[in-house]
This record gives structure tokens, C-alpha cells and sequence, in this order.
């Protein structure tokens, strides 16, 4: 992937239809403390990288970004509802201008908390052809949903995103674009478009 991860898109899970993760999804309420990752060991790829974005918003953060919307627009009210139970939002991005800035150990350092209780991978993805991993991983307590961590890694590019809280996947696409969270390209049944698109 070449481009910036806002001009191409990132995440190519297409493949999987979107009616199973809601089917998975549907009704989530509960929120788990240990939903949150510990991201803070890639800050460092930060001086390696071209771009990066950093988002951290707590709790306290997204309470008060919620004063701000109106519930008079349509758009913002219906972002108010899905962020109100929210307990965070944690992005990191960064793309590189060559391979390798990265190592595997930094991903690995990701995966190997997402196997404690509780997590549970619903997409992989692998593309040897263009070096993509994707990772959709959500934290549950029985049947609710407490929390979503997604990490795309290809070459040249790192993206992480971790929500804390009730997460309903339906709204959440809602937030593509918002709080730093990039375009998910979640379709029902669609297929990924080829990239030379």
C-alpha cells in the first residue's frame, strides 16, 4: 500500500460478511477495564515515521468532546449517542517512506496482550502478494462486547485503534473519520476493490 492510509483504504475485510460481526456484536452494554492496550511501546517508530497520528482520548476527554456536539444536526447527535458510552479511543498510525522501520516484535508486543481472557480474534486477514496482516480482535464478558482493537500492518504502514467500551459495530462505522478513527471499509458482502483503484 503506498498511499496515505486517508487516500487509500486501509482495511480490507470485505471479504467477511459484515452480518456476521453485527450477528456477533449485536447488544453490547458492558464495558472491561482491561480492554484497553498498552500502545505506548510504538511511540518510538514515531522518529522513523513520515506521518503519524496520535489520538488518546479518555474518558474524560470524550465527556467533554460530547459538551461540545449539538443535538440540533443530525450528524452530531447521532455521534454523541455512540461516543456517550465510550470509555476511550486510542489511534496510532504510522506510515514510513521505506520498509522495515518496524519489526515484528513491535506487533507481536500488540498481539501477545490480545491473547489474555477475553479476546477474541473475529477477522484476520493475510496478503503475501501485498504484505497486509489485518487484525480484528473484541474483548467480551458472556455475550457483550467491552471493547475492539484493530491492527493493520503492511511495509510501509502500522495502524492500531483501540476502543474502550460498549461497542456496537454497526455504529461504529458511523465514527469512520471521527476521533482519529480511519476509514473501515466494512461492507456487507462487498468485495475489496482491487489497489490499483
Amino acid at each position: 500500500m503506498n498511499g496515505s492510509f486517508s487516500k487509500k483504504n486501509i482495511f480490507k475485510i470485505g471479504r467477511v460478511p459484515f452480518l456476521f460481526i453485527l450477528a456477533i456484536c449485536f447488544g453490547a452494554n458492558v464495558f472491561a477495564q482491561n480492554a484497553r492496550l498498552e500502545i505506548g511501546n510504538l511511540d518510538k517508530l514515531a522518529a522513523k515515521a513520515s506521518d503519524v497520528v496520535d489520538v488518546t482520548v479518555d474518558e474524560n476527554l470524550l465527556k467533554l468532546a460530547i459538551k461540545f456536539l449539538s443535538d440540533k444536526s443530525p450528524d452530531e447527535a447521532r455521534i454523541k449517542e455512540i461516543v456517550s458510552g465510550l470509555k476511550g479511543v486510542y489511534v496510532r498510525v504510522f506510515e514510513f517512506d521505506q520498509p522495515g522501520q518496524y519489526s515484528v516484535g513491535d506487533v507481536d508486543a500488540l498481539r501477545l496482550q490480545l491473547k489474555s481472557p477475553g479476546w477474541s480474534r473475529i477477522v484476520g486477514v493475510r496478503s503475501r502478494k501485498q504484505g497486509e496482516n489485518i487484525d480484528v480482535h473484541i474483548m467480551t464478558q458472556g455475550d457483550l462486547i467491552s471493547g475492539l482493537a484493530i491492527i493493520a500492518a503492511n511495509p510501509r504502514e502500522l495502524t492500531v485503534v483501540n476502543i474502550v467500551g460498549p461497542i456496537d459495530l454497526e455504529k461504529l462505522r458511523q465514527l469512520e473519520g471521527q476521533f482519529g478513527i480511519p476509514k473501515l471499509d466494512i461492507d456487507s458482502g462487498a468485495k475489496p476493490k482491487p489497489k490499483n483503484e
